[in-house]
């Protein structure tokens, strides 16, 4: 959490220079994209670099807003949308949006917790607040 404030900056600048293609997570061997969805307010298209977690063809993110005890934004833009944008390695296509909920929930935090332990922290870091789970499918 303590290391927000740097790298969102710098995921912004590199995502720049690479025209989409890499994020700073990439550049330390973690898989991200870039979703962009309507806010669920304005309307206004809002994008945001995020961790994923691979599962088949399929991204899982996760709401963990690095351990903070509110969720984060773009989680309720999700929440409000049933589909969304994705940019992935240069690519960029529409997806369909899923909150995971009960025990296919359960399944993606185990994947997700098995795939980066450090959501596990992150969890506890924000005082055992449930992170929203979302899987994004390719339309």
């Amino acid at each position: 959490m303590r290391t927000a404030p740097v790298v969102i900056p710098a995921e912004r600048a590199v995502r720049r220079w690479t025209d989409g293609r890499r994020g700073v997570l990439d550049l330390v061997g973690l898989p991200s994209i870039e979703v962009t969805v309507a806010g669920r307010k304005t309307g206004i298209a809002r994008t945001t670099s995020l961790l994923y977690v691979p599962r088949g063809d399929d991204f899982l993110v996760m709401g963990s807003n690095w351990g903070s005890p509110k969720h984060p934004v773009w989680s309720s833009n999700l929440r409000a949308a049933s589909t969304a944008t994705v940019r992935h390695k240069g690519e960029q296509f529409a997806v369909s949006v899923t909150e995971l909920t009960g025990a296919e929930r359960k399944l993606a935090w185990d994947l997700a917790v098995e795939f980066w332990p450090g959501y596990e922290m992150e969890y506890e870091l924000s005082g055992g607040r449930q992170f929203r789970i979302f899987e994004l499918r390719r339309v």
